[in-house]
């Protein structure tokens, strides 16, 4: 299966997520949904974060030139939110990083699942 399917069959498509990426932990673009473009240098930074969110507190978190506040981290997960109904999530698998935003009344928590879910198949393949 090619990035774009995962992105389009198993984020997209379940119509909890409303633009989707997945990048390296570089930053560079593997795949993403139409109209929507995370630079390398956004998710670059967001990979970064990982080892140290605090900067987040202050920059937020940039997607396609959107921030969204940052509200939290796990070890595995960023999480941020732009106004009532909209959000994201950035989660870290071994060699990835998977972006899921939700907006329009799309729920975050179904989102968070949707993307969550999609990591763990990922890391349990060694991505």
């Amino acid at each position: 299966m090619s990035w774009q399917q995962y992105v389009d069959q198993h984020l997209i498509a379940t119509g909890k997520v409303s633009k989707a990426a997945i990048h390296g932990l570089d930053g560079n673009p593997w795949a993403t949904s139409a109209g929507f473009t995370v630079a390398p240098a956004e998710a670059a930074a967001l990979a970064r974060a990982f080892g140290d969110p605090q900067p987040l507190y202050q920059t937020g978190i940039v997607l396609n030139g959107v921030k969204y506040m940052f509200l939290r981290a796990t070890d595995r997960s960023l999480l941020g939110r732009k106004g009532g109904d909209a959000g994201c999530i950035v989660v870290k698998t071994n060699q990835a990083l998977l972006i899921g935003v939700y907006e329009g009344g799309l729920q975050g928590g179904d989102c968070n699942n949707v993307v969550e879910k999609l990591a763990d198949y990922l890391a349990s393949v060694g991505y």
